[in-house]
């Protein structure tokens, strides 16, 4: 039958003190609360920039290409370097695109738009378009019989502001446009609302439109399309995917990737979780401080308890150990139910979509919680080291101490 250690059980002991000692149980409760309501604003915050970004993430690759590559002077034989691109090793699927800008209008209605023509056959190799279809579907993007307009596809938030549905009909002005006595008038076009689309990037849904590639060359006047896309099996190879390109279509190609492109947003995000994560881990250093706090004010009281324990046999290793043992069952206790409370409270957060925000700000219109187990061993593995080390003070100082003085006036 094992036998716990008696530095364990004075250390228990003075944890669950009572009547005479109950305001030393009340210190360390104290203790335990404050570095459990630090490891959980920690868990919560990493879960809060974690889930931001990896969110905006996955719907800028979900509305973007992994790679996009272009040429100076304009892909003219786009289906020869989709065929050499899609051969590429890591390579899932290539597509050409090109991309306008215009004047979108409605009755009295009227919204900016981006302009961008696709391949219907292609595009959904390279983008999430064609699974976020609302209304209409992908066929309805081709080029009309007879005399009717051309398709469009709309983001939701772009229809709703120009107050128009499937089958109504859109004003296009662009700067593509003819000269008159008048000057340079802007190009007009009809098109035709074939249906909406939500990739849930507010950018993409507020602002985007999509017509068949020869539609778009009509709107623009463009012979060439101006960039292929990619999608790659992995998207951290995508860089390595993008230097590659020069050297299977020429040097006159170039090529640039979703990291880059996306650069300083996930740069800005990453600064932010790290500020964060400091700024509020400055909490568990003063939960530290009340477990210093409340084992000075300990060793102050248990003056008498040591000196017998000394005068008994007990070394200064096993008085060290003793308030070790206590301030690491604070932190360590403080430490379990704060993670768990924290990876509960972000579960419930993120499950159930608590928190909302205004989409046009941050892109989504909730917070996502994700609490990644790198991050959460990461918060525990530095909370216990954290409350272990403020430990080691006070139970030096009580080590220290001397027997005869602590008796002399007892």
């Amino acid at each position: 039958m094992l036998t716990m250690p008696f530095e364990l059980q004075i250390a228990l002991r003075y944890l669950l003190a009572r009547r005479k000692q109950a305001f030393i149980s009340v210190i360390s409760l104290i203790s335990t609360l404050g570095v459990t309501v630090g490891v959980m604003a920690v868990v919560i915050a990493l879960a809060i920039m974690t889930g931001l970004q990896q969110e905006l993430r996955d719907r800028i690759l979900g509305s973007n290409a992994h790679v996009y590559v272009f040429k100076a002077s304009g892909i003219s034989d786009y289906r020869a370097d989709v065929e050499k691109l899609g051969r590429l090793p890591r390579v899932l699927g290539a597509a050409p695109t090109i991309l306008g800008q215009g004047l979108a209008s409605a009755g009295p209605s009227s919204a900016y738009i981006q302009v961008k023509g696709i391949d219907p056959a292609l595009e959904p190799q390279v983008s999430d378009f064609a699974r976020a279809i609302q209304a209409g579907s992908l066929d309805d993007l081709k080029e009309p019989a007879g005399e009717g307009p051309d398709a469009i596809f709309l983001g939701k938030d772009l229809a709703a502001t120009l107050r128009v549905a499937v089958g109504d009909s859109i004003v296009l002005l662009t700067p593509q446009g003819s000269l008159s006595p008048m000057g340079m008038m802007p190009g007009r076009q009809r098109l035709r609302v074939a249906g909406t689309f939500g990739l849930g990037l507010y950018e993409f849904d507020a602002t985007y439109g999509f017509v068949a590639l020869d539609t778009a060359k009509r709107l623009f006047k463009k012979e060439e399309v101006d960039y292929i896309q990619l999608r790659v099996n992995d998207i951290y190879q995508a860089p390595q995917v993008a230097q590659s390109i020069p050297a299977t279509l020429g040097s006159d190609y170039a090529a640039s990737d979703w990291t880059t492109m996306n650069q300083p947003l996930f740069s800005a995000l990453y600064l932010e979780k790290i500020a964060v994560s400091l700024a509020i881990g400055l909490i568990v250093m003063v939960a530290a401080l009340n477990i210093i706090a409340s084992l000075i004010l300990l060793v102050m009281e248990k003056n008498r308890d040591i000196a017998i324990l000394k005068t008994m046999g007990a070394s200064a290793k096993s008085v060290t150990m003793i308030f070790m043992m206590q301030g690491s069952i604070i932190g360590l206790v403080g430490t379990l139910m704060g993670s768990a409370a924290g990876y509960g409270l972000s579960y419930i957060f993120d499950r159930y979509r608590l928190i909302r925000v205004p989409v046009d700000v941050y892109q989504v219109s909730y917070l996502p919680f994700i609490v990644l187990p790198l991050d959460f061993a990461l918060v525990v593995g530095a909370a216990v080291l954290i409350c272990f080390v403020a430990t080691i003070y006070p139970s030096r100082q009580a080590a220290r101490l001397d027997p005869a003085q602590a008796l002399r006036y007892e």
